[in-house]
């Protein structure tokens, strides 16, 4: 595993204002972080994104040890809420700056509903807003947010969701099935300039 510059800046807090939203992503009020996960969760606002570099090598994130809900969980490049107030567009390029110090353009690929249990007293039950770009800079590694980063090929992906998918988590592997059926071009090299 690579080595990356290191960030220990908190990006993240427990009564930070979540967007909820009904089926439809209309919003319906605000709740802070920590209540939107207790329980089952209730549905809020989140992205999830998935930054490739220049040879269609996704950049996974290991989830830092602290983290409340799947703490050392393999995951996509990065994942959030848009805060109140904030709109989807500055909250994306917020967060990939603030866990990994980079700069992408995102494309947003689709948005999709879904609800993991954790554990008896948290859950993840998010409206998903998933986008996808490149970046062939060093990522400058949260701390706080990221134990470890990895790049790798689609096919190492699938063969480790295939041997160890509990090492995975629940959101990534959803979203990660429907990129390589419906965007499989993020999947290959970068076309020359």
């Amino acid at each position: 595993m690579a080595e990356f510059p290191d960030n220990t800046r908190v990006v993240s807090f427990d009564d930070e204002p979540l967007v909820l939203v009904d089926a439809q992503d209309r919003e319906l009020g605000f709740l802070d972080k920590a209540a939107a996960h207790r329980g089952r969760g209730i549905l809020h606002r989140a992205f999830s994104l998935f930054v490739f570099d220049e040879n269609g090598r996704l950049l996974l994130q290991q989830r830092a040890p602290g983290k409340r809900l799947w703490p050392g969980y393999w995951s996509n490049t990065c994942c959030s809420h848009p805060r109140r107030g904030e709109s989807i567009e500055s909250a994306i390029h917020r967060r990939l700056r603030e866990e990994l110090g980079l700069e992408a353009a995102l494309e947003f690929l689709y948005k999709f509903e879904y609800q993991a249990q954790y554990d008896d007293t948290g859950a993840e039950h998010e409206l998903c807003w998933v986008y996808a770009g490149r970046s062939s800079a060093a990522p400058r590694v949260n701390r706080n947010e990221i134990a470890a980063l990895r790049y790798l090929s689609a096919a190492q992906i699938d063969a480790e969701i295939e041997s160890a998918p509990q090492t995975f988590t629940p959101w990534f592997k959803l979203e990660w099935a429907r990129i390589r059926r419906e965007f499989p071009h993020w999947l290959r090299p970068a076309p020359a300039p």
